[in-house]
């Protein structure tokens, strides 16, 4: 380790996973971890970040995990409170709460539709309107949000609400990287595709296989040039990467972490 973020604090959402092993926000968080940056780290369900903050302490980190639903105004706003008053400043900012509804327009209810663009998309907006200007006082950050390649290609299953949201995840970083550039504020996106996370065996494979976890790891390996699925580890280099100062001239770009899945044209 070279220490790239030494010094840095990382304000992480998402940060649990539904079961053991390594998502994206767990990943991302012993991997800044293991480079130096202190992190405060955020979850709806604490439970879920337990072995977050195990491996966070095993990698020699520091790590404080507070409750907080990104949907909602306050909640971060109470985070991000907590934040500065533990650490004085934010450095890095990683947006990573995400998830899908299976449906296309019909299919899918209202309800759900809303609860995809709250949790996907209203999140991103939520915690840079909170983060933005504590940055911009700092004379300088660096924001990380995850999208999906559900944002840019048709990948399998029709969900519309999934897509829409990460599609606005793209827009929004784009419009924002550029609004602060001048302001030494970077916004960058990674766009993860198909990974082997927890939550392919915990949740997926039962909206989409029928519980046949084999049977989903086989379809979504065959989508993918490279022949195999990454995991969170992948996207939290990738992360790394655009959250560091090696990324000082990066800002409104996007890395895909995808096997080659969306350069197919089949």
């Amino acid at each position: 380790m070279t220490g790239r973020l030494a010094g840095k604090i990382a304000f992480v959402t998402g940060a649990g996973c539904v079961g053991p092993g390594w998502g994206n926000g767990r990943a991302t968080c012993v991997r800044f971890a293991e480079e130096g940056a202190k992190i405060f780290a955020l979850d709806r369900d604490l439970d879920t970040a337990i072995e977050t903050v195990e491996r966070v302490k095993a990698a020699g980190g520091e790590i404080v995990l507070q409750q907080c639903d990104v949907t909602d105004s306050a909640s971060i706003k109470a985070c991000v409170d907590a934040c500065m008053k533990h650490y004085g400043r934010i450095d890095i900012l990683v947006n990573n709460v995400g998830g899908s509804s299976h449906g296309g327009p019909v299919e899918l209810s209202e309800e759900n539709w809303d609860k995809q663009i709250d949790t996907n998309l209203k999140s991103v907006f939520l915690t840079l309107k909170h983060i933005l200007p504590i940055m911009e006082a700092q004379n300088g950050g660096a924001v990380v949000n995850l999208a999906s390649t559900s944002g840019i290609r048709f990948t399998g299953a029709p969900q519309v609400g999934y897509a829409a949201s990460k599609a606005g995840v793209l827009q929004l970083s784009k419009v924002t990287a550029v609004q602060y550039a001048a302001k030494n504020i970077r916004v960058n996106t990674v766009i993860p595709g198909q990974l082997h996370t927890p939550m392919v065996e915990v949740r997926l494979a039962g909206q989409r296989a029928g519980g046949d976890v084999e049977a989903l790891i086989k379809s979504r390996v065959a989508r993918i040039p490279m022949g195999f699925m990454g995991d969170g580890r992948d996207t939290a280099n990738a992360a790394l990467f655009l959250a560091s100062d090696e990324a000082r001239f990066v800002t409104g770009a996007e890395i895909l972490v995808d096997g080659g899945m969306a350069q197919r044209c089949g």
